[in-house]
């Protein structure tokens, strides 16, 4: 006869593919122990069927039956990736994203806003990062394959990729913003056609680089990059890049937007007025011209409101900062000071040397840049004498100079009725968004150099990666907006995008034996990681 002590057990069977739990009954009838089938738990996994094997035996989960083997980064490459998806830069790299090719190369995009570093060591970062398998690769990572050969791939998308971007981001008679700057290089690349001594805007002497041009839509959001040899000059690519903006991507009106003295008279002389407009800047040589030519004076340059002045179909708008005056003006005495100081000695010197006074005085003012402000008075021809070189300040000159400070003009072809004076001006300072990708792209987050490449191709390839990258970056700063304009000003400010990365870098995707089995858990996001993911449109 059944005893009312009944015991319940779960046996949990392993020895098919998909594991399952007999929950069953244990009594004694008769002397006998007998066993009855209570159900059949199906579709759990096995960390879960040993769990309630152990709730079922009265045992309390200790601390020990825990056990965190791998810890890795999860959230921020997942929610990249899910942006990349949505805004179908996947698609755009490749119609196919599922193909192997196109997954490394989401990888490598990803990883330059997650990690920077080289190919190599983003080939390894699998120990401590889930970006890889987010991005469907699966197993061993292959830094030929899934890196060198997968660029290789990529550069011969790069035109098809930035038709797509124009499409999407350029439309028929918008603004469309040019700038360019320079990367250096570190050894030697003889073999190389692009790397090469040129004028260096980041001012590392001796160093060769390239140079790199931008294209970006009025929001600053990157539609095309090219790496040039980097001995290029600003002004010989203007024409080219409006050739490719109406021949490689259809748009055949548009407001081209270049920096201080890109636009020269040549090329503006070469460009079809009819469709292109122009908004460029004077540089200080063309400023003084124009004055000697009547056409502007310095005194209706006003620091509170812009002056138009239109002669033969441009219009310039002259604007001035006060803030740069007291800059530009401080530099000057300063470099005069400089230049005087190291004149004077060599005036007074009676050291003999290899060099005259004359050559050693030209060197200093071609150091400080000062040779329009100092007039050298002439020696007599007949006289072989090296000790009466004497000099004087232009006072003139400095003075005339002086009056420029701050001075700024903005010039266009683009007609009043289409553009104010002051939408003109806003539309040259919108270059700033232009410079502000090349500060991401070089050196703040993702960082082109130092390059590891040693050939051309790879080169191009890297900067195109950099590209795509900051693509996403301008697509995330976007949608976390509300965050950035919600946030304190000055020490109280807390929320930058690399603040961002670093907080969703804190989801982890851990590796957990519990009870035998082992599984993958993904961190609870806090409430702030929650309102980045919100805002960003991703969920985890």
């Amino acid at each position: 006869m059944a005893t009312n002590n009944t015991k319940y057990h779960l046996e949990i069977q392993t020895h098919r593919k998909n594991p399952y739990g007999l929950l069953r009954s244990s009594y004694r009838e008769d002397g006998k122990v007998l066993h009855k089938n209570i159900c059949r738990f199906s579709g759990l996994s096995l960390e879960q069927l040993y769990g309630m094997q152990a709730a079922l035996q009265g045992r309390a989960v200790m601390k020990e039956d825990f056990n965190i083997t791998l810890s890795r980064e999860y959230g921020a490459s997942y929610a990249l990736h899910a942006i990349m998806k949505e805004i179908g830069l996947d698609r755009d790299i490749y119609s196919r994203p599922s193909e192997d090719w196109v997954r490394a190369s989401t990888a490598m995009v990803i990883g330059r806003l997650v990690y920077a570093g080289s190919k190599l060591s983003l080939s390894h970062c699998g120990s401590f990062s889930a970006l890889w398998e987010v991005c469907g690769i699966e197993g061993r990572v292959n830094v030929n394959t899934h890196c060198y050969e997968t660029m290789d791939r990529l550069l011969e998308r790069q035109d098809a990729i930035q038709k797509n971007l124009a499409k999407r981001h350029l439309r028929e008679g918008m603004l469309v913003l040019y700038d360019i700057t320079s990367s250096y290089f570190e050894g030697e690349y003889a073999d190389s056609d692009i790397v090469e001594f040129g004028y260096n805007r980041d001012k590392k002497r001796g160093h060769e680089q390239a140079v790199i041009s931008l294209l970006c839509s009025k929001d600053g959001c990157p539609v095309a990059v090219e790496v040039l040899r980097g001995n290029t000059k600003d002004e010989t690519t203007v024409l080219g890049k409006i050739a490719e903006i109406k021949e490689k991507y259809g748009i055949e009106k548009v407001v081209f937007v270049g920096d201080r003295g890109m636009v020269t008279q040549f090329n503006y002389a070469q460009i079809n007025h009819e469709t292109i407009k122009v908004i460029s800047a004077l540089t200080h040589g063309t400023i003084n011209k124009l004055r000697e030519e009547k056409v502007i004076q310095a005194g209706l340059f006003d620091e509170k409101n812009i002056v138009e002045v239109i002669s033969d179909g441009i219009r310039y708008c002259l604007c001035k900062n006060p803030d740069m005056a007291i800059k530009e003006a401080a530099t000057r005495q300063a470099l005069l000071k400089k230049t005087t100081e190291e004149l004077d000695k060599i005036v007074a010197g009676t050291r003999k040397t290899k060099d005259s006074k004359e050559i050693r005085a030209g060197r200093v003012v071609n150091k400080f840049k000062m040779g329009k402000f100092i007039i050298f008075n002439k020696k007599d021809d007949n006289d072989k004498k090296d000790d009466n070189l004497s000099y004087t300040l232009n006072e003139k000159k400095i003075e005339q100079e002086s009056s420029l400070d701050g001075c700024y003009v903005i010039y266009t072809d683009v007609t009043p009725e289409d553009m104010t004076a002051c939408e003109v001006v806003a539309s040259y300072k919108s270059l700033i968004k232009v410079e502000q990708a090349f500060t991401n792209i070089k050196t703040v987050r993702l960082e082109v150099h130092p390059m590891y490449h040693k050939t051309d191709n790879r080169i191009k390839c890297h900067v195109f990666i950099c590209m795509l990258a900051y693509y996403v970056m301008w697509h995330i700063k976007q949608r976390l907006q509300p965050l950035f304009e919600s946030d304190g000003k000055g020490a109280k400010r807390k929320h930058t995008f690399d603040q961002v990365m670093e907080t969703l870098k804190c989801i982890r995707k851990d590796t957990v034996e519990f009870q035998r089995a082992t599984t993958n858990v993904v961190t609870v996001p806090t409430d702030e990681q929650n309102r980045i993911l919100q805002l960003l449109g991703v969920n985890i």
